[in-house]
C-alpha cells in the first residue's frame, strides 16, 4: 500500500512539474469539499483519471477571461503562440529547455508571431535570405511575413532570425499595422519615460501606446527599462493586436498598412447558448451547444444564422471557501455545423478574445425545479468524499500500526529492545494522528454538506452571486478567434 501510495505521489508530482510552464494537456476538475482544509481535485491526463484528497489543484496557464463573466476562462491565443513557437522549434531538433519566454524576442520569432497572428499565408518569394537555411525552423513563417511586408530584411541580404529585435523595432513593426491618433512626444507609459527608444521610433512608439495594445503586458518595468521585450510580453502585444477592434475596424483605412494585414481574416463569431454551463453543475468532458445569431465564414465556408455551434467544458472547479469562492469554469469551442447541408468545420483551438453581450439568470421556476437535484447531488458528494477519505484514512491507519507492531516484537526478540520500544511509540503515535485526521474529516463533511446547502438556496434566491462563473441558456457571446 506504501509503495503504490508513493508511486501515484510520484505520478501527481510529475505530472504537476509537467505542466507546469505550458500545461495545456491537462484537464482539472476540482470539487469545494473538504471546504475547511483543502480541496479535492480530479485530474485527467492522457485520459486516465486519478483523485486528490486534499491536493493542491493543477491548474492550467494557458486561459483568457471572458469579459463579463470574471469566472469564466476559454483558451488564450497568446499563450498558445508561445507553445507553438516552442514545439515548431523542437521539431527542428532544439532543446525545449533552451526556449524561455521571459527572454528577449529574437527576430525570427517575431517574424512568427506576426505571420500567426495576421494569418498571412506562406508566399513564394524569388528573393531568399542568405541566412535562412531551406531546413531553418521558422523557414515559412518568416518569408510569409516579409511577402506581406510586416517585416524586412537588411539590405545585405540577410535577415539575421537569431538576432534579439529592440524594442523600438518591435514598436515600429506593429506601428505598421495600426493607424491610431497620437501625442508627438518623447514616448511615456503610465506617466514614465519609455528608456531606449531612439528619436525615430518616437512616433511609433506613441502609436502602439495611445492604441492600447500594451495595456495587458506582462512586467510593465521592461516595457519602461528594458532595451528589448519578453517573447511573452510580444505575444500578448500580438494577441491585442488581433482582438483590438480599432485594428479589426480601422486597418483598412491605414494607407500604410499592408493588403495582406487589411485581410487578416479574423473569424468573429457571434451565438446564443443553448445549454447551462455552471461551475457549481459542470463536469469536464460535458458538450454544450449553441447557435449563431449571424452569418459566418469559417474555414472559407459559410454558415448562416441558426447554424450549431458546439464546445466542451475542460475544467472546472466548484465554489468553496478554500479555493476560489465562486468557483470557475472553462470551455472550449470544438466545431460549427449547417444543419441544413450538413456542412462541418473545425474552429480554431484558441480565442483571441470573447465577450457576454447579453447577461441572463434562468428564471426563478427553472431553478427552484433544479435545486433538490443539485442540492441532494452536492451533499452526497460531499458525504460520499468524506467517508471515502475516513475510509482512507483507516486503511493507511491500520497498515501503518500492522508494520510498527511487526517491528516491536521483532526488534525485541532480536536483542534491540530500544528499538522495540521506539517502534511500539509509533504505534501510539499513529493512532493519535488517525482520531485527529477522523475528527478533522468528520468536521469538515458536516461543515461542507451546511456550506453546499447554504449556496444552493442563495443560488435559488440570487442567481447573480454565481453568475460570474457560469453561462446560461440565452445568453449572447462573441469570441474572436
Amino acid at each position: 500500500m506504501k509503495l503504490v501510495n508513493r508511486l501515484f505521489a510520484a505520478t501527481i508530482a510529475f505530472a504537476a512539474i509537467g505542466t507546469a510552464a505550458f500545461a495545456d494537456e491537462a484537464k482539472v476538475e476540482a470539487y469545494a469539499h473538504p471546504t475547511l482544509f483543502g480541496t479535492q481535485s480530479q485530474t485527467l491526463v492522457d485520459g486516465d483519471s486519478t483523485y486528490q484528497m486534499g491536493g493542491q489543484i493543477l491548474k492550467t496557464k494557458n486561459r483568457l477571461g471572458v469579459k463579463n463573466k470574471d469566472n469564466v476562462y476559454v483558451d488564450s491565443w497568446s499563450k498558445d503562440l508561445l507553445k507553438l513557437i516552442r514545439e515548431t522549434q523542437e521539431k527542428a531538433g532544439y532543446s525545449k529547455d533552451l526556449f524561455n519566454p521571459k527572454m528577449p524576442i529574437l527576430r525570427s520569432e517575431l517574424a512568427f508571431a506576426m505571420a500567426e497572428g495576421l494569418n498571412t499565408k506562406a508566399a513564394s518569394t524569388t528573393k531568399g535570405y542568405s541566412d535562412i537555411a531551406d531546413n531553418y525552423w521558422a523557414k515559412d513563417w518568416i518569408y510569409s511575413a516579409t511577402a506581406a511586408d510586416v517585416m524586412i530584411g537588411y539590405p545585405s541580404g540577410a535577415f539575421k532570425p537569431d538576432q534579439p529585435i529592440t524594442k523600438a523595432e518591435v514598436f515600429a513593426t506593429i506601428a505598421k499595422q495600426i493607424n491610431v491618433k497620437y501625442e508627438n512626444t518623447v514616448p511615456t507609459y503610465k506617466g514614465r519615460t519609455i528608456k531606449y527608444i531612439p528619436e525615430w521610433a518616437y512616433n511609433a512608439t506613441n502609436e502602439v501606446v495611445a492604441s492600447g495594445l500594451l495595456n495587458h503586458v506582462p512586467d510593465t518595468n521592461k516595457i519602461i527599462n528594458s532595451e528589448y521585450l519578453s517573447k511573452e510580453q510580444v505575444a500578448y502585444i500580438v494577441g491585442a493586436l488581433r482582438k483590438n477592434s480599432m485594428y479589426a475596424k480601422n486597418v483598412t483605412a491605414n494607407q500604410n498598412a499592408s493588403a495582406t494585414c487589411s485581410k487578416a481574416g479574423l473569424t468573429t463569431l457571434k451565438i446564443k447558448l443553448l445549454d447551462r454551463l455552471s461551475a457549481k453543475t459542470a463536469n469536464v468532458g460535458d458538450a454544450f451547444t449553441a447557435k449563431t445569431c449571424h452569418d459566418v465564414v469559417v474555414a472559407g465556408q459559410n454558415f448562416p444564422a441558426g447554424s450549431i455551434v458546439r464546445g466542451e467544458v475542460i475544467e472546472v472547479e466548484r465554489p468553496g471557501l478554500k479555493n476560489c469562492k465562486n468557483g470557475y469554469i472553462k470551455v472550449k469551442f470544438i466545431k460549427i455545423k449547417d444543419l441544413d447541408t450538413n456542412c462541418e468545420a473545425q474552429l480554431p483551438t484558441s480565442v483571441a478574445s470573447a465577450n457576454v453581450d447579453a447577461v441572463k439568470n434562468p428564471n426563478f421556476v427553472a431553478r427552484l425545479l433544479g435545486f433538490p437535484f443539485s442540492g441532494a447531488g452536492r451533499v452526497a458528494g460531499v458525504a460520499g468524499r468524506t467517508a471515502g477519505g475516513v475510509v482512507n484514512v483507516a486503511a493507511n491507519g491500520l497498515e501503518e500500526i500492522g508494520d510498527e507492531l511487526s517491528n516491536t516484537f521483532v526488534e525485541t526478540f532480536t536483542a534491540h529492545p530500544g528499538r522495540g520500544m521506539a517502534s511500539a511509540g509509533n504505534v501510539l503515535a499513529t493512532t493519535g494522528k488517525g482520531v485527529f485526521d477522523f475528527a478533522k474529516l468528520i468536521v469538515s463533511g458536516t461543515f461542507g454538506v451546511v456550506y453546499e446547502l447554504a449556496d444552493e438556496i442563495v443560488y435559488v434566491l440570487v442567481p447573480s452571486m454565481s453568475n460570474s462563473s457560469s453561462l446560461n441558456p440565452n445568453e449572447e457571446l462573441t469570441i474572436v478567434f
